[in-house]
């Protein structure tokens, strides 16, 4: 699959003007006999970016047909490539058995309703600043002040000022115990990267990006405060 990868980074990538370094780099992926082009006849021009081994099929234990997903523009599509796998014995080798074939990508998959969790109001409210103050000292960097927000005998690492907290849009809070599995869905402020990113900022030049991200937070309540344990990337957010 990465040779394949490989090979459809050149091959669908092609203009006149570059027509001379296509042909030299094909040669690295095609048997001897092949059209130099591979099936090109030197017009127009294609851009693929985003190349990514996809899936595969095994015909036999030297052949088989690798899928890539690639980027063209807004299309999102597929190269079907066909490999030949010379074996351990004749040294490991690949190369392009036939002709590839452009496909359409799948459509994205239908995702399925959830039913949202039962929720604890009076928890999120109490966590809502903890995790305020958290986030804030998470992207600054302020190790100290990071470590007011998370729990005893933890330890946590942090943007270090890649990032501006703006706000902290959602809380989910389950119905629990002590120790909690939380979301929350937080607003960064991504640098123009001329300035330092400002949540405030009214001057267009100071004016970042803003940035919706989902985390998956475990807490712990000590004493009667809750602080982080944990926190890494959410997956499904309920809505």
């Amino acid at each position: 699959m990465a040779f394949a990868a490989q090979f459809a980074g050149v091959y669908l990538n092609f203009t006149p003007e570059d027509a001379d370094s296509r042909q030299r780099k094909l040669a690295a992926f095609l048997p001897d006999a092949s059209s130099p082009q591979f099936g090109w006849d030197g017009n127009g021009r294609l851009a693929a970016v985003a190349i990514q081994p996809y899936d595969i099929e095994t015909t036999d234990s030297n052949n088989a047909v690798a899928s890539v997903a690639f980027q063209s523009g807004p299309r999102r599509m597929m190269l079907s490539v066909p490999i030949y796998y010379s074996g351990a014995e004749a040294g490991k080798r690949f190369v392009v058995s036939g002709r590839p074939a452009i496909l359409p990508a799948p459509a994205p998959a239908e995702l399925p309703q959830v039913a949202p969790p039962e929720t604890d109001e009076a928890a999120a409210a109490e966590l809502k600043p903890q995790l305020e103050g958290f986030f804030k000292e998470y992207s600054s960097g302020n190790a100290a002040g990071l470590q007011r927000y998370v729990a005893a005998g933890k330890s946590l690492p942090s943007f270090d000022g890649l990032f501006t907290f703006s706000e902290l849009q959602k809380v989910v809070v389950p119905v629990g115990g002590a120790t909690r599995e939380i979301q929350a869905v937080v607003v960064w402020v991504v640098s123009n990267g001329e300035t330092p990113p400002s949540p405030n900022a009214t001057d267009p030049a100071a004016v970042g990006a803003r940035l919706e991200q989902a985390y998956r937070l475990t807490v712990e309540k000590q004493g009667d405060k809750w602080f982080v344990a944990d926190i890494r990337g959410a997956g499904r957010v309920v809505d």
